[in-house]
Parts: structure tokens; C-alpha cells; sequence
């Protein structure tokens, strides 16, 4: 089976919100924008069919999403799946900012990004939700593992 975790690509969480930031700022308008946001989704690995049940479902968000999370070598890696392309797309990129980090560098790490890079309000309401609800989600696991 393919390892289903996101492994990280750039060096710190910071790192990866510059990237998607330069990644995004390519592209002229909105439309452009999720196209390219969508295929981050169709990138992401497989996620197993076994984890997609109510155990795994992220709460607060309009569209399906799961989330299986492991610690490993002090860091926490992540795999996520949505039933909706765009979310898949929002998944890869918090996932490309929070799996492969230590839980003190997840929790130091403040979604304010997602409002800074203007995916909050280009969204609907029920989407900027959901986004919070999955960026809520790995910084609840990063606490309990470092609580833990």
C-alpha cells in the first residue's frame, strides 16, 4: 500500500506558506486559482478506504472529509481526504503547511494564513468553515500529542 501521510516538502511550516503564496500569487484571478488548488487535491496520497468512516470525519465541514493523523520521530504526519475536489485542494495545502512538523511548530503556526492568502473570503461561508474546522482538527491533534 502507498503510504497514505503527506511527507513534508519544504523545510519548515513557514517555508510552506511562502511557497503556496508564491504559487498563488502566478495567477490572475480566482478561477485560476482554485484550478490550481484543485490539482494540489489530485496529487495527495491515496487514502485508505478502511478510514473513511464517522471515526475519522472531521466535524463543521459541508462536504465529507476525513483525517488519520501518526506521530513519527517527534513529528505528526497527516492524510485527509474530501469527497469534494476543491476541499481535496484545500486539504493539500494545509497539509503541505502542518504534516511532517513537530507539535510545537503546528501550534505555532496560526492559520491566520488561510485569511492572508484570501482563500477565506474568495470561498463560501460553509467552505471558509470547513477549512477552519480541518485547520481546527491538526492543531487539536498537535496539542494532544504534546499533552500526550
Amino acid at each position: 500500500m502507498t503510504e497514505p501521510f503527506v511527507q513534508p516538502e519544504d523545510p519548515t511550516a513557514a517555508a510552506a506558506i511562502e511557497a503556496i503564496t508564491d504559487d498563488l500569487s502566478v495567477f490572475d484571478d480566482w478561477m485560476e486559482r482554485y484550478e490550481f488548488i484543485i490539482g494540489m487535491g489530485r496529487k495527495l496520497p491515496p487514502f485508505p478506504d478502511q478510514w473513511t468512516n464517522d471515526a475519522h470525519r472531521v466535524p463543521g465541514c459541508q462536504s465529507r472529509v476525513w483525517m488519520e493523523a501518526v506521530p513519527r520521530d517527534g513529528k505528526l504526519y497527516f492524510a485527509a481526504l474530501s469527497d469534494a475536489a476543491i476541499v481535496s485542494g484545500l486539504i493539500a495545502l494545509l497539509l503541505r503547511v502542518y504534516s511532517g512538523r513537530s507539535a510545537d511548530e503546528i501550534l505555532a503556526t496560526d492559520p491566520v494564513f488561510l485569511k492572508d492568502l484570501g482563500l477565506l473570503e474568495a470561498l463560501s461561508t460553509n467552505r471558509g468553515n470547513g477549512i477552519a474546522a480541518m485547520a481546527r482538527k491538526v492543531r487539536e491533534v498537535a496539542a494532544l500529542q504534546r499533552a500526550g
